[in-house]
């Protein structure tokens, strides 16, 4: 009988524990790429952060909505030029405080019972792989 209750005590932990590990290890794989890429180009944890998720990811989204309208990537571009000329001095200092504010949206998830993990796996890569799908399949 104790086999049985340790057994079934086991398989609750992993199935509460499962998708939690998937988050951390997404979280984790995501976070530690990103981590590279700014060791390489020299920047900061939070300026990689920025520039991936609020410069190349939209604007491959809209290079690919360009193919139908095509005048959103000129804007894009010229919108992230305006930012960076106006910002340059202090670039690392607005992506500070932009990825802070990234942070503090991530965190209202909790309302609905959403960690800080899984918000930002849910928000930042499962929301841009949906939105290439859907673009994909639509343009």
């Amino acid at each position: 009988m104790n086999n049985k209750k340790n057994f079934l005590k086991i398989s609750k932990t992993l199935i509460i524990a499962a998708p939690m590990l998937t988050v951390l290890g997404v979280f984790g794989a995501t976070a530690a790429s990103l981590k590279i890429i700014a060791k390489c180009l020299h920047l900061t944890y939070n300026e990689i952060n920025i520039i991936v998720y609020y410069l190349v990811i939209p604007l491959t989204w809209c290079m690919m909505i360009d193919r139908q309208l095509p005048i959103l990537t000129t804007l894009w571009i010229a919108l992230w030029t305006y930012i960076i000329i106006t910002k340059r001095k202090f670039f690392s200092k607005w992506c500070d405080t932009v990825f802070q504010l990234s942070v503090e949206f991530l965190l209202k998830f909790q309302r609905i019972g959403w960690d800080y993990w899984t918000a930002s796996v849910i928000i930042c890569v499962v929301v841009p792989i949906l939105i290439y799908m859907i673009l994909y399949l639509l343009i």
